[in-house]
């Protein structure tokens, strides 16, 4: 019978922890958890009280800003009427000062001026409305720095430039600096003569800059030709240096070309750092060039001419319009390619 006893005995208080359980909600009891829920609707309320509070307190301070912008209105709008009725009681006893007498007289003939200048635009057919197209005419043409008394003939140029087939082109004329007359390159060398020099940044410079303005131009080209002498170097550096000495970081002397080809790219990069650097072409963009030993003066193409020949040695420059967008590439978005 012992045995038994204890069984009972043991069985007994866990029972009654487990229904001790059956009134908790996270260890909390019923009270317990609707008391914490009613006080997190207060929170929630007070919150709420305390936002529309704050935008009640940013509407009347508006409404106060509005009245007293309305009372300064209000108060600008009644010294003007008592303006008004000051000046149309001088104007009917003829007592105005001289100095008043003088500015009515002028805004009376400015008015008269605009009213003939109207009709005589209306006897032509103008309207009132052409007149607001012409304003915005002018503001394109302001910004493009185009005056608007010039403005026809840049049209006529345009237009006899877009005519096709229809009779010749007018192009830019090309800027040609060869050898023959200051030496302006040593053999094989990049260096540029202090006479050269002076003369890019007066005489071309200044070529250069009426051709942008005729041609309605923003790109000049220098072009760098060279005779057939082979260059004695056998090493090139000029994927080392060239962006360097573009750029100014490098002089150009820096740049060893090996061939013809480089040689004139080179002597196209030391000409047009001294044109880069002239504020009357600060606005063009200048692109060197290179047409090696192929193109012959007078655009023939060489069938092979050997020795010195200097008037081959030459700069060429010539203007032209963008006349397409610039294509941004982005590098890293580039697979390399491989040739095999």
């Amino acid at each position: 019978m012992a045995p038994m006893v204890m069984g009972v005995s043991d069985k007994a208080p866990k029972l009654e922890h487990k229904g001790y359980n059956r009134g908790l909600i996270l260890g909390l009891t019923m009270a317990e958890s609707m008391l914490l829920l009613v006080f997190c609707l207060l929170l929630v309320a007070a919150a709420m009280i305390s936002a529309e509070r704050s935008h009640r307190y940013e509407a009347e301070r508006k409404l106060k800003e509005a009245e007293q912008q309305l009372a300064l209105l209000e108060q600008k709008r009644s010294e003007q009427s008592y303006l008004i009725v000051q000046l149309q009681r001088q104007l009917k006893s003829g007592d105005l000062s001289p100095a008043d007498q003088a500015k009515l007289e002028k805004e009376w003939r400015e008015l008269v001026l605009a009213r003939e200048t109207l009709d005589s635009l209306s006897a032509e057919g103008v309207k009132p409305e052409d007149l607001r197209e012409l304003v915005k005419v002018a503001e394109v043409l302001k910004q493009h720095d185009i005056e608007l008394a010039k403005a026809p003939d840049r049209v006529d140029k345009l237009l006899a430039a877009g005519q096709g087939g229809v009779g010749p082109r007018e192009w830019p004329p090309i800027i040609n600096l060869d050898d023959v007359r200051t030496n302006y390159f040593q053999s094989g060398s990049t260096d540029l003569t202090k006479t050269f020099v002076q003369l890019l940044n007066t005489t071309v410079a200044d070529e250069i800059a009426g051709n942008l303005n005729d041609y309605d131009a923003n790109i000049v080209e220098v072009i760098g030709h060279t005779d057939e002498q082979p260059v004695a170097r056998r090493i090139s550096n000029l994927d080392d240096t060239l962006i360097g000495a573009m750029e100014g970081r490098l002089p150009i002397s820096a740049v060893e070309p090996a061939d013809n080809a480089g040689l004139g790219l080179a002597r196209a990069i030391a000409v047009a750092n001294v044109l880069k650097a002239n504020p009357k072409l600060k606005n063009a963009t200048i692109l060197p060039m290179s047409a090696a030993q192929l193109i012959l003066p007078g655009d023939t193409v060489t069938r092979g001419q050997a020795g010195a020949v200097e008037s081959r040695r030459r700069i060429e420059i010539r203007v032209r319009g963008r006349t397409a967008p610039v294509a941004v590439i982005d590098s890293a978005a580039v697979n390399p390619v491989s040739l095999h």
